[in-house]
């Protein structure tokens, strides 16, 4: 484990670009909690904010993007330009029309009693799990992402996948593989506790770690 740690920071040290996922082994346990309380050590994820630190260090000098699928709003509360992520499933400190009867997307707590102006319905947060969930909020960012990505190509690439499972394969871990299978140049590191495998064609420049994602980036700082 020692050495492909030191290869994905050898290969940090020499990419141009930097393509980050982050899935479900990163997911805060109780939806809403601000992330900078899990440095208490008062749950099961209480490495989580030293994981997220972590990564920032190991990235912030880098022309980076990340792409999470979680809806929690953790990385918001991290050290990491919003302007390089998006969260295409959402963000629960967002807020919408439950009925979406208008596109408007609001802040957490913009919108007094949390009821929605146009409608009176209660606002719920913008995310796929509400049921009515308006893209809208997302799409902006996700357009930067894919014009960030297509300066990718025949560039030298990290790909870190970290903790993404069959959720919503179609948002980062099949993307991931095509890229990574047409990108020569890039590097493709998958890591999850269960789904850490790599398809036969991209296994030339891929490397599947079978490992907790959020302990494998937090240990990297002893490195």
């Amino acid at each position: 484990m020692e050495e492909i740690k030191k290869q994905l920071t050898d290969a940090l040290t020499g990419a141009e670009k930097v393509l980050i996922g982050i899935g479900g082994e990163w997911k805060l346990r109780e939806d809403g909690r601000d992330i900078r309380e899990r440095s208490l050590g008062d749950s099961a994820q209480a490495g989580l904010k030293e994981a997220y630190d972590s990564l920032y260090a190991l990235v912030k000098d880098k022309d980076y993007h990340v792409v999470t699928t979680l809806t929690d709003g953790a990385i918001y509360e991290t050290d990491f330009n919003p302007g390089r992520v998006v969260a295409p499933c959402g963000n629960i400190h967002w807020r919408q029309c439950s009925n979406a009867c208008t596109k408007d997307i609001w802040e957490e707590g913009e919108i007094p009693d949390d009821v929605c102006p146009h409608c009176g319905a209660p606002l719920t947060g913008n995310t796929l799990d509400s049921g009515n969930y308006i893209e809208e909020g997302y799409l902006p960012r996700w357009e930067a992402y894919k014009k960030w990505q297509t300066g990718t190509l025949n560039r030298a690439l990290v790909i870190l996948e970290l903790g993404e499972g069959f959720g919503t394969p179609t948002v980062m871990r099949w993307p991931f593989e095509k890229i990574a299978f047409f990108n020569q140049k890039s590097l493709f590191f998958r890591i999850h506790e269960s789904f850490y495998q790599i398809p036969r064609e991209a296994q030339e420049r891929a490397y599947g770690i079978h490992c907790n994602s959020v302990d494998f980036i937090r240990d990297l700082a002893g490195i």
